[in-house]
């Protein structure tokens, strides 16, 4: 949602909308978007210009990272209405269709979703809903596509949780520092973890010294959360935490650049336009 809306407001003032790459899993009926990226093209009437070869080499790129994504379809803004007829903006574009079909051949399954953020802040908020597109058959001939909304559900995982709970607090000014503490959510989650480990070791070292007995599945289950915990000596750790910084460093190096390229794309698609 973050990645959409930043891209949505880094787009050049004549363009309606912006559109992407929805990478993903599917199992079954579901789809998991998981990761996405943007892709410059242009909108004139009816006809549509899509980077091809940038989200060729785009998801080549992502695969790389992570090759258990795949391309399981596109998002887009809310696209412009009619200044003139002073409408609102539309959800669904008459030239989704065409980039629909471009992500049919892109997709595994053929079988793409469209992810549409409404953008559109009529009711001063932002939401977000899914299509998935069917052909109108008349006579044994297709003569249109039909986009009929999904079921969406949104998820984030502990992390973007606690990052988004930051944000919020910050949004909001909160300069009173008890507040804040009782509504710093990592605070909370490691005061939490710590009270565990606190309760873990006063059990075994109760064992160990003989005042309570032991229990079986207790001790299974420290034994398994142990084993979870991987035995790498400092200097192996060390080794690795450099390696992963130089990795994170050089990602966001090319994030920059992709997004330099980007911002260059929308510009000559926007004076090629005009």
């Amino acid at each position: 949602m973050l990645h959409v809306l930043d891209h949505h407001t880094r787009r050049q003032e004549a363009s309606g909308r912006v559109i992407g790459t929805l990478l993903g899993r599917r199992d079954g009926k579901k789809v998991e978007v998981t990761n996405c990226f943007a892709v410059p093209h242009a909108e004139r009437g009816d006809e549509v210009a899509i980077g091809k070869d940038f989200n060729k080499q785009m998801l080549a790129l992502h695969l790389r990272a992570n090759r258990k994504e795949t391309v399981v379809g596109w998002y887009a803004s809310a696209a412009l209405g009619d200044e003139d007829n002073e409408e609102v903006p539309d959800l669904i574009a008459n030239t989704s269709s065409l980039i629909h079909e471009f992500y049919a051949e892109e997709s595994d399954e053929g079988d793409p979703v469209h992810l549409v953020v409404d953008t559109r802040l009529i009711e001063d908020a932002i939401t977000a809903r899914v299509y998935r597109s069917t052909p109108v058959v008349v006579q044994g001939e297709p003569m249109a596509n039909m986009f009929h909304e999904l079921r969406l559900t949104l998820k984030n995982s502990e992390p973007e949780t606690l990052a988004l709970h930051r944000m919020v607090a910050d949004s909001k000014g909160k300069k009173d520092s008890e507040e804040l503490v009782e509504q710093e959510p990592l605070l909370v989650s490691m005061e939490k973890l710590f009270n565990l480990l606190e309760t873990a070791s006063d059990y075994v070292d109760a064992v160990i010294d003989g005042k309570i007995s032991p229990d079986a599945e207790v001790g299974r289950k420290v034994a398994d959360t142990l084993a979870t915990v991987p035995r790498i000596r400092p200097e192996v750790f060390d080794k690795l935490f450099n390696d992963s910084l130089q990795d994170l460093l050089m990602v966001t190096y090319l994030s920059n650049i992709t997004q330099t390229q980007l911002s260059i794309a929308e510009k000559l698609n926007a004076s090629l336009g005009a």
